[in-house]
């Protein structure tokens, strides 16, 4: 006999899961107020699973891609009005009927984790900005309608900003994503400045790849910085939630660029410290 989910312990799954995972930045914190940690969580756990089934394991690229499918075929159901008993998307049916939240969204993620399997090269910077148009913009978008926020300026800034985390991503997870078949980078910039797959391969640090960093660094924080001010139009706590993923982004590129200097790039791990120090930007926020 199916044992039925609420929405309660759905809701609960979901908030579980996003305080379980590692994240350099927040995810459904206790700066948002507390009517808005459900249905965050609920969007992050099916961001986070759809990533997963594109990402983990062992699986063949078929498979991941059922999987996938699978996931729209849920958001079918729910678009449609009928039951769902999976948590993810018991959690994500409440918080879609009760904020008025878009589809559209959910829907170009799923896009971008397809795009993850049979994607693995991108020809020029305008190819990775299209990706994460796809890929994290969404988020920010619907975190703008939940807080009834979602107007052209907004949305442009959160662009900016979910667009800068992804590619902050990217770079913090070059070798990563290699052992997995795919290159983030824009193949024509690593042309320009000389930079090969083989290189990539070896994790082998030169001068070119120090010069190459740096164009990826400096784009990424004049993004961050462009999206920056939203963190001062948003109101409260869901202000202050902004400006820690702000400080959260930044704290990480300033690692990079120290890591630039003289190695290939790892990923940072944020510390004590330097969540004391991104708590201290919430409240003295040097951005505005």
């Amino acid at each position: 006999m199916q044992t039925i989910v609420t929405t309660n312990s759905a809701y609960q799954s979901c908030l579980d899961l996003a305080a379980s995972h590692y994240e350099n930045f927040p995810v459904a914190s206790r700066l948002l107020p507390d009517w808005m940690r459900p249905p965050v969580a609920a969007i992050y756990a099916f961001a986070r699973h759809a990533d997963d089934f594109a990402d983990e394991g062992n699986l063949n690229d078929d498979e991941r891609l059922a999987l996938l499918d699978n996931y729209r075929q849920q958001l079918g159901n729910i678009e449609k009005g009928q039951d769902v008993n999976d948590p993810v998307f018991v959690a994500l049916k409440h918080a879609i009927y009760t904020h008025n939240l878009p589809l559209n969204p959910f829907y170009k993620l799923l896009s971008a984790f397809t795009q993850d399997v049979t994607k693995k090269r991108y020809t020029n910077i305008d190819e990775v900005l299209d990706y994460c148009d796809n890929s994290a913009n969404p988020v920010g978008y619907l975190l703008l309608c939940l807080f009834k926020r979602a107007t052209e300026n907004n949305v442009a800034y959160s662009n900016s900003i979910c667009s800068a985390l992804q590619i902050i991503n990217f770079l913090q997870d070059i070798s990563v994503d290699y052992q997995k078949g795919r290159i983030y980078l824009p193949q024509d910039e690593m042309q320009k400045f000389g930079v090969t797959e083989s290189q990539i391969a070896k994790s082998r640090y030169s001068p070119e790849w120090r010069r190459f960093m740096e164009t990826q660094l400096q784009r990424v924080e004049t993004m961050m910085r462009t999206g920056a001010p939203l963190a001062t139009i948003l109101p409260g706590r869901v202000g202050y939630e902004i400006r820690a993923t702000i400080m959260g982004g930044m704290t990480v590129i300033r690692k990079l660029k120290k890591q630039n200097m003289t190695k290939f790039n790892a990923q940072p791990r944020l510390h004590m410290l330097d969540w004391v120090k991104i708590l201290a930007g919430t409240l003295y926020y040097p951005y505005s």
